[in-house]
């Protein structure tokens, strides 16, 4: 049986590699926290942790709870459908044996050892240096190198500034919980209510408003725990509701970086097409 890749982090741009390496005839899994941090929960397969299953542009990803079921996985996979793994550690490689590991989980840092070597380890953004931390990194910032191949060094370095206009992140204002008023989707006037932090310790709430007309684009799952500082929410400008439903630009590229690592390495090639 031909061998799988495994996919750590299932937020927006992880699962538009996982429908890239899908849409190619392969296999995928993910793995995920047990409280996933996906703020495009719309276009994200972490959305199943919460919901049990979610459809991303006619893909299906499924909830599985322990990462050791090995029949659960392949049975889900049987199904054409994507295994979403409470694994944050991720266990599972050394049951499932991937040929291989994509860590998209875009933490900005070096990765951990997991005690598994898989064929290809791919890393995707800063913190990853080919070589050094992994075997090849894809460029996900934005501009020129956008979806870049390096089997040597590294991606640009963490600037801290999201793409485009900076007021179009959200952040949370103070530690708390995860309010919402607006969902995913809704249009926002500038000034909107959008969410608020209900704060753990004072009975306070700080409030979060849009600032400036646009979508709705993503929003933490309602009800998390969040620390001051942390992303919550995206406002999108161009205010058309598909992008709330469609795989972005962007990580599309980011998964053709990835594909074209894959079939650059003849090994690698011949464990999962055989």
């Amino acid at each position: 049986m031909p061998s799988l890749i495994l996919i750590r982090g299932g937020g927006d741009l992880a699962t538009g590699v996982a429908i890239r390496l899908l849409r190619s005839g392969l296999r995928v899994v993910v793995t995920e926290l047990s409280q996933p941090l996906a703020v495009r929960r719309t276009v994200s397969f972490a959305e199943a942790i919460y919901t049990g299953e979610i459809s991303v542009e006619g893909i299906t990803a499924r909830r599985v709870d322990d990462p050791s079921d090995s029949f659960r996985i392949l049975s889900t996979l049987g199904k054409q459908q994507v295994p979403v793994l409470v694994d944050p550690g991720c266990t599972s490689a050394r049951l499932l044996h991937p040929a291989v590991i994509v860590d998209g989980r875009m933490s900005k840092r070096p990765p951990e050892p997991i005690g598994y070597s898989p064929l290809l380890y791919i890393g995707l953004g800063p913190g990853f240096e080919a070589v050094v931390n992994c075997q090849a990194v894809i460029e996900t910032r934005r501009g020129l190198m956008l979806g870049r191949l390096f089997w040597s060094g590294g991606p640009e370095p963490d600037t801290g500034q999201p793409d485009g206009d900076p007021r179009r992140v959200l952040r949370a204002p103070a530690d708390g919980v995860v309010v919402a008023h607006k969902q995913i989707g809704d249009h926002c006037e500038g000034g909107d209510l959008i969410a608020e932090i209900q704060s753990q310790i004072e009975n306070r709430k700080s409030e979060i408003v849009s600032p400036f007309p646009g979508i709705l684009r993503g929003l933490l799952h309602p009800g998390l725990t969040v620390t001051r500082g942390l992303k919550i929410g995206d406002i999108d400008p161009r205010d058309d509701p598909r992008l709330c439903q469609m795989v972005s630009d962007k990580a599309l590229s980011i998964g053709g970086g990835v594909l074209e690592a894959i079939l650059a390495r003849p090994e690698v090639r011949s464990a999962l097409w055989s």
